[in-house]
């Protein structure tokens, strides 16, 4: 079978200097051109309402719901749209009936906003958490299947998981990971902050009972809007806010949608950088970030940073770690230099997106190789 041919750089589509290197989608990601217009042609909606008919905002609605919808996988009824993961996953543990004595399954270090619902979840129904630790051979999914059938472990009831780890892209396989919390009847969470827009996401394939992802990331839109989905059997529940919009009768994962819906600025942006998203191949899209950050650690070969394998971690993170830590000032250093990167956990977190080309990338190797 052929290799996929990789999706050219989309640069043209983005305002960054070419003397800046972005390689931070997984913190925040820049507006495209096209989501910015629709940004500010939302905030004349609300700058002079009597020139726009209000009835037509609740049509932007449907329409980033149903682009949220298709890059899941699923149908636009079930999903929800919501302020951020923290809300959805909030709903999320509100709404899994759970006896005690079971277990919440989760890697060690988890971002908090999948951590502290599940943790108030734990306390009040009598559950244990258990953080898996990071392997030392970086491979988190052997390490969680390892967990999840341990023998005399209490049974588990919740695993609330990743498609990758958010501090440094270590991969976490959840087509072999399912499949397996699945089999011992447990309720699966997914949140997708670090894989939608930036890898193939499929609830069909995953079947979590729980998914959730912002738009401000790897979907090019903006801040303070994320979609939920629910599985059909979990859409009969509460949300945790009540308003007029999911109240009976609505229905579906319409149910948890969030007060103050009809946003005019929010809704056309992510509609606009979900379908912009979706405009890519998708598999054209994963392989150019598999492209680029394999660049990258080519580049770096023989200095004191070490990265996972490539089997064991996410197309487009590239996390590096060095022994005793990074340099004192790295970052800095590195935004001097024009390029724009993360530090979590210890770990160099680099991540480039459609925008970035090869150019950044070796600017980004040139100023490493640098470091003393």
């Amino acid at each position: 079978m052929s290799a996929i041919t990789p999706l050219p750089c989309q640069r043209h589509l983005f305002e960054i200097p070419r003397d800046v290197s972005y390689l931070d989608a997984a913190a925040w990601s820049p507006l495209p051109r096209a989501v910015r217009e629709a940004g500010e042609a939302g905030l004349l909606v609300k700058s002079r309402p009597w020139t726009h008919r209000r009835e037509a905002i609740p049509i932007q609605a449907e329409r980033a719901r149903t682009a949220a919808a298709r890059l899941v996988g699923a149908g636009m009824d079930d999903v929800a749209i919501v302020g951020s993961v923290s809300h959805a996953m909030a709903t999320a543990a509100a709404n899994l009936p759970v006896a005690p004595g079971g277990r919440v399954l989760r890697v060690a270090d988890e971002f908090p906003s999948l951590r502290y619902a599940f943790d108030r979840l734990a306390a009040a129904r009598g559950l244990s958490v258990e953080e898996v630790p990071r392997p030392g051979d970086g491979d988190w999914t052997a390490a969680l299947l390892a967990a999840i059938g341990r023998p005399g472990a209490p049974p588990l009831a919740i695993a609330t998981l990743t498609p990758s780890h958010w501090t440094d892209g270590g991969l976490i396989d959840l087509d072999r990971l399912a499949p397996a919390v699945h089999a011992v009847g447990a309720a699966l969470v997914i949140d997708a902050t670090q894989a939608a827009g930036a890898v193939p996401v499929d609830v069909g394939r995953w079947l979590p009972d729980f998914l959730a992802f912002p738009t401000y990331k790897w979907t090019l839109g903006p801040y303070g809007l994320a979609f939920l989905y629910a599985a059909p059997h979990r859409q009969d529940g509460t949300p945790i806010e009540e308003n007029l919009g999911n109240r009976p009768p609505a229905a579906g994962a319409r149910r948890y949608d969030r007060g103050e819906l009809n946003d005019p600025v929010l809704l056309p942006m992510a509609a606009t950088g979900l379908e912009l998203v979706l405009s890519f191949d998708a598999s054209a899209m994963t392989a150019r970030l598999r492209h680029l950050t394999d660049r990258l650690e080519e580049g770096i070969a023989g200095l004191a940073l070490a990265a996972a394998p490539r089997a064991l971690r996410a197309p487009g993170v590239l996390g590096l770690r060095a022994p005793g830590g990074l340099p004192a000032g790295l970052l800095d250093r590195l935004r001097e230099a024009g390029i724009h990167a993360s530090e979590r956990s210890g770990a160099l977190r680099l991540s480039p997106h459609v925008w970035a080309d090869e150019d950044d990338i070796d600017r980004c190797i040139a100023a490493l190789r640098r470091e003393p």
